[in-house]
């Protein structure tokens, strides 16, 4: 199931969030082994409310194991495809917080889910470089400005997140996970945009904030990448 479900709105069940530490439980004790993970910054979430989580993006492993950064659930957005791809992947999907975003369109279904889940409280994923990209840098011309513009809309922080060693475990095209240091890096938090007289964001501010989230996602992304040396 896609966009019908009951789980592709504001607010996780009871048997969702149980299902959650299950399965937080086991990606943790399995990365713990396999990627030796390290998390650094943590003080850097706040500890309740709403706020977008903005990391880089270079591996499918990104989204499994974000939840090794907060013990509470996180929200994200997928391509729908993913759903698509057998019912245990939609089921991991749906219990990991996630909604399907179609993003060859302009999905407004899905943007208005995820106004509705910060508005509900909740803290939500978003990629600011949209899909899988490869290299150390985030490159300018790779951002959307989804991110800025919801955490305008609805007046959220956006923590940025510097992610390393996901790629080298799990290139793109590769099938294999492999046993590779895995390190995130949480940034300070960056307020959202700030709207005008009007209580608008306008286009240019929601502009100027997508650079600076890059710049502070690349220094995170280089201090990660440190790290695993």
């Amino acid at each position: 199931m896609t966009g019908t479900s009951v789980l592709h709105r504001p607010g996780m069940g009871k048997l969702q969030i149980a299902a959650w530490m299950v399965v937080r439980a086991f990606i943790t004790t399995f990365a713990k082994v396999w990627f030796r993970y390290e998390v650094h910054g943590k003080e850097n979430l706040p500890k309740d409310g709403a706020f977008i989580l903005s990391p880089n993006h270079r591996s499918n492993l990104d989204t499994p194991l974000l939840p090794l950064i907060r013990f509470e659930p996180i929200r994200f957005m997928g391509k729908e495809s993913l759903w698509k791809a057998g019912r245990f992947a939609a089921w991991f999907l749906d219990t990991m917080g996630g909604f399907p975003v179609e993003r060859d369109s302009a999905d407004r279904a899905a943007m208005r889910l995820a106004e509705d889940i910060l508005a509900n409280g909740e803290p939500l994923v978003m990629f600011p470089e949209g899909t899988r990209r490869t290299g150390p840098i985030v490159e300018e011309e790779n951002m959307h400005s989804g991110p800025s513009f919801i955490a305008g809309r609805q007046q959220v922080p956006i923590i940025p997140i510097g992610m390393a060693g996901s790629e080298e475990a799990m290139p793109t095209g590769s099938k294999l996970v492999y046993p590779r240091k895995i390190v995130f890096v949480i940034g300070e938090p960056l307020d959202p945009p700030t709207p005008n007289e009007n209580g608008r964001v306008s286009r240019r501010a929601v502009q100027e904030h997508t650079e600076i989230l890059r710049d502070r996602i690349q220094v995170l992304f280089d201090e990660a990448k440190a790290l695993r040396e």
